[in-house]
């Protein structure tokens, strides 16, 4: 948990998991590149390809006939849509979180699909990309050229998620990448350092008699932090929300420390960990003496603690960090870049100054022409 994963690594742990495992309507941006480069669209907060006729994450519901591929289950990534092509967890998560029903396509990480969009056929692939369980990069190659959308992924190796593997893309024309952390400030430290700080926390305040809480989001980040402590001897108690996912990733076949359902009062020794909702709907004040801890990767601001109202903040996070997100691009070798979220301008910004091509996506200086319109 404490290393990186190198890119192309893995693979054994990967093929137990993988066996397991606005309105409606048209953004203002929209973009065309030189022949060699797939076409690309921003909408229904979300990618358009238009030439394969797929989408690639729309938070806004696709009920037309075209696919949707959706990369993983956290909240801002999915939707009620007609057809979605994922992968196992992916698909179980969304259950879970939406319910109602929709055809869904599950895809192997690595397995090759061959689908046909209005310019003729072409290839999507699934990659781990270590964000969380089942998380996705999608990989579309045609005549055209080929993309890479990471949609959220982290290279470092993590406590509950398939690592990340790019063995298979060695290069690409257009890499469309997500810049949560794009600023150079935000080189997170490494993980063993991180988890001998949280696990100090811990102790510390289950020695004066208290009650450590530990707030993380309930996907992914939650049964992080349970292989975390679990692993290093402590009692923990999950909220209802994490509680149930964790019950999803045992189901999975992914295993788990011990841990209990907090519902009342934990048993005394047990570190609390919920999401950060749960905090903020005054659930802890039953708790004996609690102290919150927030951990997430936005701990490397100085105003982390104020902005949570925690007494501590620890820098673990499921994104990738600046570095990484540098590594990536050195390992793509893309022709071109596109950045997604988080400081996208001035990561985009700091890839022309290494010499790449890489622009922000809704950004006003990026190429804009008319292309065929797409379904709603």
């Amino acid at each position: 948990m404490a290393g990186r994963v190198s890119i192309g690594q893995g693979a054994q742990f990967l093929d137990a998991l993988t066996r397991v495992s606005n309105r409606s309507g048209v953004s203002q941006d929209i973009f065309e590149t030189a022949m060699g480069f797939l076409d690309i669209e921003c909408r229904a907060g979300g990618l358009w390809l238009p030439a394969q006729g797929l989408w690639l994450d729309p938070r806004r519901r696709r009920t037309g006939p075209e696919p949707v591929v959706v990369t993983h289950a956290h909240a801002d990534h999915i939707g009620a849509h007609r057809q979605v092509i994922l992968t196992r967890p992916t698909a179980r998560f969304m259950r879970l979180r939406l319910g109602g029903r929709r055809a869904e396509r599950i895809v192997a990480f690595g397995e090759p699909l061959t689908l046909e969009g209005p310019a003729g056929l072409y290839t999507l692939t699934l990659l781990p990309a270590g964000h969380i369980l089942g998380s996705a990069m999608a990989f579309v190659q045609s005549d055209v050229g080929s993309l890479l959308y990471t949609g959220d992924f982290k290279l470092r190796a993590g406590g509950a998620a398939e690592p990340c593997d790019l063995s298979l893309v060695s290069s690409c024309d257009t890499l469309v990448m997500e810049t949560t952390f794009g600023l150079p400030r935000y080189r997170f430290p490494p993980a063993t350092a991180v988890w001998e700080a949280i696990h100090g926390f811990c102790r510390e305040t289950l020695d004066q008699g208290g009650t450590p809480v530990l707030l993380a989001y309930s996907l992914g980040k939650s049964q992080e932090v349970l292989v975390g402590l679990g692993n290093a001897g402590f009692a923990v108690a999950l909220d209802r929300d994490c509680h149930r996912i964790a019950r999803l990733y045992e189901e999975l076949g992914f295993p788990l420390p011990p841990y209990a359902l907090w519902e009342t009062s934990p048993a005394p020794g047990t570190v609390v960990v919920c999401a950060p909702n749960a905090a903020r709907a005054r659930r802890i004040s039953p708790l004996t003496r609690p102290r919150l801890a927030a951990v997430t990767g936005w701990a490397m601001d100085t105003a982390c603690r104020h902005r949570y109202g925690v007494d501590a903040a620890f820098p673990l996070s499921d994104h990738a960090d600046f570095s990484e997100l540098l590594e990536l691009v050195d390992h793509v070798r893309p022709r071109r870049v596109w950045t997604l979220h988080g400081f996208a301008a001035d990561f985009a910004s700091t890839l022309r100054e290494r010499g790449f091509d890489a622009r922000t996506l809704g950004q006003p200086d990026q190429l804009s022409l008319g292309l065929p319109p797409a379904p709603t």
